[in-house]
């Protein structure tokens, strides 16, 4: 670079512009104004240090000295910088319930409460109607009692956090029988056994990974036993020679020795699934029902809230469990009951659930307004993708997601891009994925069988607009 500059345009060290003259330049009076003095001089200070260093190799053009050439490679370094971490992506991945993608969108009414929230004072443990100090619990228990028949109701920060607290404060240094095709480990190394030994309850494992039968359960219960806990396999399924015992059974089995019998019933869901056409998913009033005495589950999966980790069942129980100090370190705040509430308030209006619940109305989102979709925007990414790429509107499957029905599949209807040259797809699949991430919204989506597969069941009408805007220039 040294040899390519002249001697008349080439820089010297002593050349570079001062501090406090760059700071005094009009050229950087939008970046003051949007950023503060105090940001400004240290993203001046980092930017003169690199010219000084260019400087001193001898590759640094003269141009570069201008004040509004610094001005403008500072305020860029600026703008990147102020950059929210989280952003807004479009998910095309056709997994609805993505944990790496922040899980279910909350409906409308569930966003204005949390925005009353962050802008206003609210009666978080204050009793309205006695002037005193009141339970946050308060706000929102009385509604999962109804919904799903339990006695009393706690919420805690995620799932995970429920059945800590539970086994904590009901099994500490006793033990919990669990069937061996019940351990499951959830995304995150959320693993059963582990959760056992942090809450300090001892595991008991009953069966083989495929078969438990009652006696199993009942063989094993001793002295030091605080209860039977089953457990949802919610992200695998055993298929074959398989036998396992049912809630009802286990909770027979539990109350003839006076014992509790839990669930931990993973994703969760407080309506019969089928009667919008997915697959069958036991609901949390149905396990209370079969005689669980408490059962956890989570906020942020199919019931379609923010997340939180549920505990229902037995108002003895739930006394309990409230009084251990693990439930103020678990607790959650008001966003997170803010949000809370209203979702749970759709739950009483099931007739409207499929249209005003967003997790509900993209896993029933019908095929006949999918597949129009993707003809309209085929062409529009074909051009964006360029020659290179030949894209194609195809049928495909969707998934829940987040360990609900793992093995059930939604039909569901996309856009399949494949490399149009000769050679290997791979890497020119990987590229074209990468430039679809570096949008102002980037478009995730998944590469398998040497095809970038974006699945539209998550791209709502109302979406489409925005999506194909910033897809109107090519990518490249």
């Amino acid at each position: 670079m040294a040899d390519q500059l002249s001697g008349a345009s080439r820089a010297a060290a002593s050349d570079i512009p001062s501090l406090d003259r760059l700071l005094n330049a009009e050229a950087l009076r939008p970046a003051l104004d949007a950023h503060g003095r105090t940001q400004v001089v240290a993203a001046l200070r980092r930017e003169l240090d690199a010219l000084r260093r260019r400087a001193l190799d001898g590759e640094l053009p003269r141009h570069e000295l201008d004040a509004a050439a610094v001005a403008a490679r500072t305020s860029a370094a600026l703008d990147k910088a102020a950059q929210p971490r989280l952003r807004a992506v479009y998910n095309l991945t056709g997994t609805v319930l993505h944990t790496n993608l922040g899980r279910a969108l909350l409906p409308d009414e569930a966003v204005a409460s949390v925005l009353r929230a962050l802008t206003t004072p609210a009666n978080l443990e204050f009793d309205l109607d006695s002037g005193g100090r009141g339970d946050r619990d308060d706000l929102i228990d009385d509604l999962l009692c109804e919904l799903t028949g339990a006695e009393a109701a706690t919420v805690v920060n995620n799932n995970a956090a429920a059945v800590l607290l539970m086994l904590n404060a009901l099994a500490d240094r006793r033990e919990v029988v669990v069937s061996r095709g019940e351990l499951v480990e959830i995304g995150g190394a959320f693993r059963i056994p582990d959760i056992m030994k942090r809450a300090g309850a001892k595991l008991v494992e009953v069966g083989t990974t495929n078969r438990t039968h009652a006696a199993d359960y009942d063989n094993a219960i001793g002295p030091r036993t605080a209860m039977l806990m089953k457990v949802h396999c919610s992200n695998y399924a055993v298929t074959g020679f398989t036998k396992s015992v049912g809630v009802a059974e286990v909770a027979a089995m539990a109350h003839a020795r006076g014992l509790p019998a839990t669930v931990d019933l993973g994703s969760g869901t407080l309506v019969d699934l089928t009667q919008f056409g997915l697959p069958k998913e036991d609901t949390v009033r149905e396990t209370i029902a079969a005689g669980a005495d408490l059962v956890t589950f989570s906020g942020d999966k199919l019931l379609g809230g923010p997340q939180a980790g549920l505990l229902v069942g037995r108002a003895d129980l739930i006394r309990k469990i409230k009084k251990n100090p693990l439930k103020r370190a678990l607790r959650v705040g008001k966003l997170t009951l803010a949000a809370l509430e209203p979702v749970l308030h759709l739950y009483r209006a099931p007739e409207f659930l499929a249209q005003r619940l967003t997790t509900l109305r993209l896993l029933t989102r019908p095929l006949r307004d999918i597949q129009p979709q993707a003809e309209r925007l085929r062409g529009v990414l074909a051009h964006a993708a360029g020659p290179g790429y030949a894209v194609e509107a195809v049928p495909m499957f969707s998934q829940i997601g987040s360990g609900a029905l793992p093995i059930d599949q939604l039909p569901s209807y996309g856009l399949a891009v494949r490399h149009a040259g000769s050679g290997r797809p791979g890497r020119h699949l990987d590229r074209l994925e990468t430039l679809l991430r570096r949008l102002p919204v980037p478009v995730i989506g998944r590469i398998a069988d040497d095809a970038l597969w974006l699945d539209l069941r998550c791209l709502e009408a109302r979406d489409e607009a925005d999506f194909s805007a910033q897809l109107a220039e090519p990518l490249a």
